[in-house]
């Protein structure tokens, strides 16, 4: 699906990310975690088409990715990047008239389980609800890869189970992808297939889970503090 090639990512003379090679097994959940800063938005960015690489090649399906990349991509952002005069209601209007593979059902179905308001102006919205509002506007598309950047920032701890366990069940791995950075390693854990460490712009590491538990004998939390011991020692 999406493949990376010797990627170097540069903003002016500041490396992001240095010779990343990369692909995404189709229908898994990808997570990738790091320190802030180790390039792990440039990465999604790339695979957006959001950003160009300065070298090497972001593909999808054998085609170099570019912004017209966004009918195939559900993007997430970190940032905010809604209308805040806008209700909830609109705000979800507004964005299944920009991808026609918006689901009115599945963004309904989502809007109940999230419990919010539709009629609730998203500038009212508190940290959290309007987490949750970016995420029902990514998972009401049925774009074959969906790429969210820290979800979970902003949500009360209190909730962040439901919501990981609403994450799977809107999801449709027969037919997506799903690449999620987090910092939030504990409560994502259980929904991932494959992680990737990421520091200073580089991969340093990349495992199933299911080879981290069975293999390694540790859990996320404790494989990424060897890796990151390991990696600052050498």
């Amino acid at each position: 699906m999406i493949h990376l090639e010797q990627v170097s990512k540069h903003y002016l003379k500041k490396a992001a990310l240095s010779d990343i090679t990369l692909s995404l097994t189709p229908g898994t959940i990808t997570g990738v975690i790091g320190e802030n800063g180790s390039g792990k938005s440039t990465l999604l960015k790339l695979m957006a088409g959001l950003v160009r690489p300065t070298r090497g090649s972001v593909t999808f399906d054998g085609k170099p990715v570019t912004r017209r990349i966004a009918s195939h991509v559900s993007y997430l952002s970190e940032q905010e990047t809604y209308y805040p005069f806008y209700t909830v209601q609109e705000t979800i209007d507004w964005q299944a008239s920009q991808f026609p593979d918006f689901d009115h059902q599945i963004a309904e179905e989502i809007l109940h389980f999230m419990n919010l308001d539709p009629e609730d102006p998203v500038k009212n919205l508190s940290k959290g609800n309007r987490a949750r509002v970016k995420i029902l506007l990514s998972l009401a598309r049925k774009a074959p890869l969906i790429l969210m950047d820290e979800p979970l920032s902003g949500l009360d701890p209190m909730v962040r189970d439901s919501i990981i366990k609403g994450l799977i069940s809107f999801v449709d791995l027969e037919k997506q992808t799903l690449v999620i950075t987090t910092h939030e390693v504990d409560e994502i854990e259980s929904l991932l297939d494959h992680v990737i460490a990421i520091r200073e712009g580089k991969i340093i590491q990349s495992i199933s889970l299911e080879d981290l538990h069975l293999e390694e004998g540790v859990n996320l939390r404790q494989w990424m503090n060897q890796t990151y011991t390991s990696s600052t020692r050498s």
